[in-house]
C-alpha cells in the first residue's frame, strides 16, 4: 500500500520546468545592443551632458565677468523667461509664425517623398538612376556643400518670392503659378481661400521641398520594398483597383514609415539654420544679457518641438497598422 501511494505522489508531481532559451536568446540581444550604443552613452554622459546642465543652469542666471579672469552667475529665477515672453516683442511673434510655417511645410515634405517614392519604386528602366538624381539635393545640402549652395544665385533665385526680372513686369517665380492657373482652377471648384495659398505657396516652394525630401523617400522605398508582392497578386486577383489597393494595403503596410518620417522631419524642420526661430535665437545674443536670454529662448523652444512631437506621435500611433510575422 505505500509503495502505491508513492507511485501515485511521484506521477502527480509537476514536471520540472525547462528554461526558456528564447529569454536567454533576447538577453543576448539586449546586451548586444547596449554594446552599439555605449559609444553614444559614454560621449553624452562625459561631453554632452555636462553642456546641456550649465545651459539649463544659465538660462536661470545672470553671467558676470569677474577681474582676472572668469565669469560668476547670479540665479534669477524665471527672468530670462518672462523677458524672452514679454518683453521682447520679436520672440512669440517669430515662434508663431514658425510654427505655422512648418505646419504647412510637414505635411507637404511628407506627401510629396511618399508620392516619389511610389513613383520610384515601379518596374521602369534607369530606375536607379532616377534614385541617386532625388537623393542628390540631400548630399548638396550638408557640410561644405551647404555654405557652397547658400551663395548659389539659382538657389537665391528660386527661393525669393521676386525671381528675376526680365524687364516685362512680372517674374519668372510668379509666372510658375499663373501658369498653371491655380488660383483659377480652384476658384472654379468653389474652395476656400486657405486652401488656394496653400497650394500656391507649395508650388513656389517647391525647391525647398525637393530637397528636404530625400531622406522620406528611402524610408518609404524600403517600407514599399518590404511589401510582399503575393499580397498585391491576391488583390489583382480578387480585382482590387489601383486605388483601393493603395488605401488598403500599400498605406497601411507603410504606416509605421509615416510616423518614423514625420518625426523626422518635424526634428529636422524645426532644427534646421534656416528656420527662423533658430535665426532668431542666435541674433538675441548681440542683446544685453543676451547669452542669457537666448539660451533660455532656446528651451522654450525645445519644449514646445518635444510636445508637438508627443502630441503627433500619438495621433499617428493610434492609425499605424503592425504586421504580425508568426
Amino acid at each position: 500500500m505505500t509503495n502505491t501511494k508513492s507511485i501515485v505522489g511521484k506521477a502527480n508531481k509537476p514536471a520540472p520546468r525547462k528554461r526558456r532559451k528564447i529569454a536567454s536568446l533576447d538577453r543576448k540581444k539586449a546586451r548586444a545592443g547596449w554594446f552599439f550604443v555605449l559609444p553614444f552613452v559614454v560621449g553624452f554622459v562625459l561631453i554632452y551632458l555636462p553642456i546641456v546642465l550649465d545651459s539649463i543652469t544659465l538660462s536661470f542666471s545672470y553671467m558676470s565677468t569677474v577681474q582676472g579672469g572668469g565669469y560668476e552667475l547670479t540665479f534669477v529665477g524665471f527672468t530670462n523667461y518672462k523677458n524672452a515672453l514679454f518683453d521682447d516683442p520679436q520672440y512669440v511673434q517669430t515662434l508663431v509664425s514658425g510654427l505655422l510655417n512648418l505646419a504647412f511645410d510637414i505635411p507637404a515634405i511628407i506627401i510629396f517623398s511618399l508620392f516619389m517614392a511610389i513613383l520610384l519604386n515601379q518596374k521602369m528602366a534607369g530606375r536607379a538612376a532616377f534614385r541617386a538624381i532625388f537623393f542628390i539635393p540631400v548630399i548638396l545640402s550638408t557640410g561644405l556643400m551647404e555654405g557652397i549652395e547658400a551663395q548659389n544665385i539659382i538657389g537665391d533665385y528660386m527661393d525669393s518670392a521676386e525671381g528675376i526680372d526680365d524687364g516685362s513686369g512680372s517674374s519668372a517665380a510668379s509666372e510658375i503659378v499663373s501658369a498653371m492657373d491655380i488660383e483659377r482652377l480652384f476658384a472654379n471648384m468653389k474652395v476656400g481661400t486657405g486652401l488656394v495659398e496653400y497650394v500656391v505657396g507649395m508650388i513656389n516652394n517647391i525647391y525647398d521641398i525637393v530637397n528636404r525630401s530625400g531622406v522620406q523617400m528611402l524610408i518609404f522605398l524600403t517600407g514599399l520594398q518590404s511589401i510582399s508582392p503575393a499580397i498585391y497578386e491576391s488583390c489583382s486577383i480578387d480585382g482590387a483597383t489601383a486605388w483601393e489597393t493603395f488605401w488598403k494595403i500599400t498605406l497601411p503596410m507603410i504606416s509605421p514609415m509615416i510616423l518614423v518620417n514625420t518625426v523626422y522631419t518635424i526634428i529636422d524642420s524645426f532644427t534646421t539654420d534656416s528656420n527662423v526661430v533658430m535665426t532668431y535665437i542666435a541674433a538675441a545674443q548681440g542683446n544685453q544679457h543676451g547669452r542669457e536670454l537666448s539660451t533660455a529662448m532656446a528651451w522654450m523652444y525645445f519644449l514646445i518641438v518635444i510636445l508637438i512631437l508627443a502630441i503627433v506621435a500619438g495621433i499617428i500611433s493610434s492609425f499605424i497598422f503592425y504586421q504580425k510575422k508568426d
